[in-house]
């Protein structure tokens, strides 16, 4: 996917924070703009949430998983709910799980 951003004079502050802050990151441009936009999107989100904005789950495979953990599995963790009985890849929890620490921890922090 190509995406072109147009900037003006006025906006070459932008640039500046966005070089800087890919540099301390060490991040490429683009890199670095994917992180902020997804640390907007995803800031806050529970990990159910999170999987229905990568495509993995559906609202309603969601809520299936939420009842069945609550009436049958409720020792178990959503995600080896989602794995066992949804099918849901390990790797795609992982991710998720990835993305969620990511924005809790710097919450943390700040």
């Amino acid at each position: 996917m190509q995406v072109t951003i147009y900037l003006t004079e006025e906006d070459s502050y932008l640039l500046r924070l966005l070089d800087e802050g890919s540099h301390r990151e060490r991040m490429s441009r683009s890199a670095f703009i994917l992180s902020i936009i997804e640390e907007h999107f995803e800031k806050g989100r529970r990990l159910g949430e999170i999987l229905i904005d990568l495509g993995v789950l559906s609202e309603a495979d969601l809520t299936h998983a939420l009842e069945l953990q609550k009436e049958t599995f409720a020792e178990k963790l959503l995600g080896d709910v989602l794995v066992s009985e949804q099918g849901v890849e390990e790797e795609e929890i992982a991710r998720a799980l990835t993305i969620q620490r990511r924005f809790t921890e710097s919450a943390r922090q700040a």
